[in-house]
């Protein structure tokens, strides 16, 4: 009897945050851990992105099922920003849930994340891979049962000693780092847009091993 009442008259909490066309809606998905102690931590970098993008364009975050969501349009294009609350290990259910949610097809999804294989700062754009160990992206995978989905890596280096992996990972960017950041994440910025407005490839091409 309820299920028949919420089909006939809709459950606003399913409803889209936009309308309009799903080709021009992008998810943009920054990769976490909720929690003051992690903010500015380097395994964060995908909420610091989202968070620096979301300042500059005054936009406000909204606590919603599974993330916190803000959403902002350039040039007919809609980008939803997400930041999963389920913590790093279990960021495919966010993910899934504002694809369906929002009616967003797969290839207009970039999750951003950390990469330790790559030099810090460094930006690369792919369109499928492994998950490269990261466990962010591997519950992701699982999730969509694909691996076939765009991913912006920034690099954060592997400056640690042996053993030290998580301290480094779960550790804060350093004051040379941090000095290093707003252009990176300006250059971040660039990336998302274009992703949006330009498609992929162009993206890549554009912009990896920048």
């Amino acid at each position: 009897m309820f299920a028949f009442f919420r089909k006939l008259f809709g459950n606003k909490n399913d409803a889209p945050l936009t309308d309009g066309d799903p080709m021009k809606k992008f998810l943009i998905a920054g990769l976490g851990n909720i929690g003051a102690q992690y903010k500015n931590t380097r395994h964060n970098v995908g909420f610091q992105i989202l968070d620096r993008l979301a300042e500059e364009e005054s936009l406000s975050w909204e606590t919603v099922k599974l993330g916190d969501v803000t959403t902002y349009k350039k040039k007919g294009r809609t980008f939803i920003l997400l930041k999963p609350s389920t913590y790093m290990n279990l960021s495919g259910k966010a993910v899934k849930y504002w694809l369906e949610k929002e009616k967003i097809p797969l290839q207009n999804l970039l999750v951003i994340t950390d990469d330790l294989n790559l030099p810090f700062g460094t930006l690369r754009i792919k369109i499928k891979g492994s998950d490269g160990g990261h466990n962010g992206l591997h519950d992701i995978q699982n999730v969509l049962q694909t691996t076939k989905y765009n991913r912006f890596r920034f690099g954060i280096s592997d400056d640690f000693s042996k053993g030290r992996q998580v301290d480094y990972v779960l550790g804060e960017w350093t004051e040379e780092e941090s000095a290093k950041l707003g252009e990176r994440f300006k250059k971040s910025r660039e990336v998302i847009e274009s992703f949006g407005l330009a498609g992929i490839n162009i993206t890549m091409n554009t912009f990896n091993g920048k």
